[in-house]
């Protein structure tokens, strides 16, 4: 399998779309009412596209996944364009912190990063933390539904793709147990059709299956072993 989708509930679709694509620099693929897709492109091979789905009332739980954007000696020009597509100034109580701390157009809270030598190369976002009961441990269920590949960083795991292109993947120690439903969710797409071992393989590494399969509907929901919670998609051949 591999790691394609971000995935953000919306309640207005094409303008939350529409401010991450300015963003990230991102290609829009899909910009329809009750959803919006771009794509950023790393390689031939290797891509990521944002997804952008309605929802009538998106959750309101404390978020376990957000995207931390390259800044670098850059940072004050990154938060003043920022700034200007929309984004706004958020107190999560983060204190004196390097970093600044911005909300989208919807209130979800991202970072700007200062300069961390792990984080070269990995614009636009530099990484995409992700809150864990056990770091170490999501790291290795992670890594065994994506191939990405364990990376020398700065959270308790992290996890890059083989290229060394494109965000890493922190697993950070969770201030407190999953209560909610997550605003932003990650896909991940089987290789090949047919491959059923694949979801058979999520319940062995510890996956749980969060509803049944909907008829007609192209992918299945799971929970990681710290609860949150990502989609299988159909496979494309």
């Amino acid at each position: 399998m591999r790691l394609e989708n971000i995935v953000w509930d919306a309640r207005e679709p094409q303008r939350l779309g529409a401010f991450w694509a300015a963003a990230l620099g991102a290609e829009c693929l899909t910009d329809q009412p009750d959803g919006y897709e771009a794509r950023l492109s790393f390689d031939g091979e290797f891509f990521l596209d944002l997804c952008f789905q309605r929802v009538a009332h998106p959750s309101t739980s404390p978020a376990r996944l957000h995207p931390d954007l390259a800044g670098g000696k850059a940072q004050a020009e990154v938060v003043d364009r920022l700034r200007g597509l929309g984004a706004e100034h958020v107190d999560i109580g983060q204190g004196d912190v390097p970093w600044v701390v911005l909300a989208d157009p919807e209130g979800n809270a991202f970072c700007v990063m200062e300069h961390r030598d792990a984080y070269v190369g990995a614009e636009p976002i530099a990484a995409l933390p992700m809150a864990s009961s056990s770091p170490q441990r999501d790291a290795e269920f992670w890594a065994e539904i994506t191939g990405w590949v364990p990376f020398d960083g700065v959270a308790p795991a992290t996890l890059r793709h083989p290229s060394g292109l494109g965000p890493l993947l922190e697993f950070c120690a969770e201030s407190e147990p999953k209560r909610g439903k997550n605003r932003l969710h990650l896909d991940v797409r089987p290789d090949r059709a047919g491959d059923e071992a694949v979801l058979a393989r999520l319940t062995e590494l510890g996956a749980s299956r969060l509803a049944p399969d909907v008829p007609g509907l192209p992918w299945t929901v799971y929970t990681d072993l710290s609860g949150n919670e990502f989609c299988v998609l159909a496979p494309l051949s």
